[in-house]
């Protein structure tokens, strides 16, 4: 194989990325799914709750006394109750899938690490784990995630939600401060 081969295969693997869609229109669009959501199932959406389910799923797997005699654990997977039985789980890996397929076909698919150039890629992916754990155990601490309070909180005009996003959004830029050496 010739090296002009190699480079013609390398380059039809790789697909020219599509422009993003207008943050308007993906605003209204999950606006309609946020509706459908609530139509449909009487509930709203939000990520930590079917991560939460399909860990305590895993937990039955591996200790399924340590479930059935955990009062918190209980109610979502105790005794014969599937911990996966939720509208919730199935949005979440739809979303997984979802999100790989659109950037598939949109041609903004890749394997990297992303990162400031001071940053060792094993730092990154250190701090990524911390801050996800952080994130995933203060979710569940709040009985819910950001994308919940945020979503359903404010499309149901909630003053306490309206008021945890300006604060959240306000923390995250005064933290910006602090850890922009990360990335510039």
């Amino acid at each position: 194989m010739t090296a002009a081969t190699t480079t013609e295969k390398k380059s039809k693997l790789k697909r020219t990325p599509k422009p993003y869609t207008n943050a308007i229109i993906a605003g209204v669009l999950l606006g309609l799914v946020l509706f459908l959501v609530y139509f449909f199932t009487g509930d709203g959406l939000g990520a930590s709750g079917g991560a939460n389910r399909i860990a305590i799923w895993l937990a039955k797997i591996v200790a399924p006394a340590w479930v059935n005699s955990t009062p918190y654990l209980i109610k979502y997977g105790g005794g014969s109750k599937n911990p996966l039985d939720s509208f919730i789980v199935m949005l979440d890996i739809g979303v997984l899938l979802g999100g790989f397929l659109s950037a598939w076909y949109f041609g903004r698919f890749s394997i990297e690490t992303i990162k400031g150039p001071k940053v060792k890629v094993s730092f990154r992916w250190l701090i990524a784990f911390l801050g996800g754990t952080l994130a995933g155990f203060g979710a569940r601490m709040a009985r819910g995630c950001t994308s919940g309070q945020g979503l359903n909180g404010a499309a149901t005009l909630s003053v306490g939600s309206w008021a945890f996003l300006l604060a959240f959004f306000a923390g995250g830029y005064l933290l910006a401060y602090f850890v922009k050496k990360l990335w510039f």
